[in-house]
């Protein structure tokens, strides 16, 4: 073991491309790189919602 890497507990996915076009490889990618992000769309809206909208309404289960 002569790579002082090879002691290191986690490694980068594999990517595709080079330079600046450098990129993780998506068919790499699993849960166990923490790609699973099921909220990703709700958090997106929440960010780039226009000003002065206000946030939607969630059911609550509950009879109102």
């Amino acid at each position: 073991m002569t790579d002082p890497l090879d002691k290191a507990t986690s490694r980068a996915p594999a990517t595709v491309g080079e330079g600046c076009l450098s990129r993780y490889d998506p068919d790499a990618l699993g849960a166990e790189d923490g790609t699973d992000f099921p909220e990703a769309a709700q958090l997106w809206e929440q960010l780039h919602r226009p000003e002065g909208l206000p946030e939607p309404c969630e059911p609550s289960g509950k009879d109102a």
